[in-house]
């Protein structure tokens, strides 16, 4: 239970800041603003072994509960989510990244991948 909280922690504010790849709506300053569909994979660790979510992105600003994080106009992603980090690139119409995070004394870690729906 342990692992799936740390690793829902990670995973909530992942893909809100993944979110930074969506469609742009006319007044975006980001070309990454919109709504992402974002998979996040666990490569070591006890957490869940794979998650898929969608998120959002407003003027390259990621938050929401835990999170926190930005997209620059280059694609580069830097999110914390109560402390777990995640960083990454996205390019056109998806990104690819890894996260880290420990929480209780258990430690995980992986990949994310999004694409722009």
């Amino acid at each position: 239970m342990r692992a799936n909280r740390i690793r829902n922690l990670l995973l909530v504010p992942f893909l809100a800041s993944a979110a930074t790849f969506a469609s742009a709506p006319a007044s975006a300053q980001n070309p990454y603003d919109g709504l992402w569909q974002v998979t996040v994979v666990t490569k070591t660790g006890s957490c869940d072994a794979q998650t898929t979510s969608t998120v959002n992105v407003t003027d390259g600003k990621i938050s929401g509960g835990p999170v926190s994080g930005s997209v620059g106009s280059g694609g580069l992603v830097r999110v914390s989510i109560n402390g777990a980090y995640a960083n990454g690139q996205l390019s056109g119409n998806s990104g690819s990244g890894k996260w880290n995070g420990a929480s209780a004394g258990v430690a995980c870690s992986g990949r994310w991948e999004a694409s722009r729906q």
